[in-house]
């Protein structure tokens, strides 16, 4: 209910009009029915948008900081977070990434459209950078089909270190479905993971027309100075 009323009632109308954001690829989206939609990372912002231009909530996997900050900051933005469909998760891997892949699964098996970021973290330079397998062992076991997306130029309107955004017209680029059927039972096998999530980053390249990158971003990010 809240999720409803602050996109068309409080919150969306004022974005809209606002930051003006376009799309094209809409029509990708299924009306009904389990999918994700797998999207580059350049703004904190991408998890406002994507949502805003599209009909059915979508809920994301979001690292559990964003739910335990302290004082009235952090009671902000972890209600913000909950009002955008976000759901906490743990990175610090082992037995934390497979509760949050389980996270994900059920999210799918209700019939939901769940958003992952395979980088795993926002891009520090605008460069698209290697993505996770989780987003395919999500595929594979959920039995759903990926949803390759594009932001355009939010991180112009809101970068890194940045806290509140510039008005700037930002883009969302929907592309076609990917069906990954064809290795059904391959969920542990780690070369056809990777096989399916490079795919899945070559066609997001392609769609935003970002310079891809086979690191990790969170490596390059550990590599230059911290930000806010």
């Amino acid at each position: 209910m809240f999720y409803w009323f602050m996109k068309h009632v409080f919150a969306g109308p004022y974005v809209r009009r606002t930051f003006r954001p376009w799309t094209t690829g809409l029509e990708n989206v299924p009306a009904t029915g389990a999918a994700i939609l797998a999207s580059n990372h350049m703004s904190v912002i991408d998890s406002i948008f994507l949502p805003l231009v599209l009909k059915r909530p979508v809920f994301f996997l979001a690292k559990r900081e964003y739910f335990t900050g302290r004082g009235l900051r952090g009671f902000v933005i972890r209600n913000l977070m909950r009002s955008l469909g976000q759901l906490s998760i743990d990175r610090s891997g082992g037995k934390a990434s497979e509760a949050s892949l389980e996270t994900g699964l059920e999210v799918l098996g209700r019939g939901e459209l769940l958003g992952i970021y395979p980088e795993g973290t926002r891009s520090p330079n605008g460069k698209l950078y290697r993505g996770r397998t989780g987003v395919a062992r999500m595929i594979l076991q959920g039995h759903v089909p990926v949803i390759p997306v594009a932001m355009i130029d939010t991180d112009k309107s809101m970068p890194i270190g940045k806290r509140i955004p510039r008005v700037k017209r930002v883009g969302v680029v929907i592309g076609e479905p990917l069906d990954f059927s064809r290795f059904s039972g391959f969920e542990s096998d780690r070369f056809i993971l990777r096989s399916i999530t490079d795919e899945i980053m070559v066609e997001i390249a392609r769609l935003s027309g970002q310079e891809y990158v086979d690191v990790y971003a969170s490596t390059v990010r550990q590599s230059v100075a911290p930000v806010a």
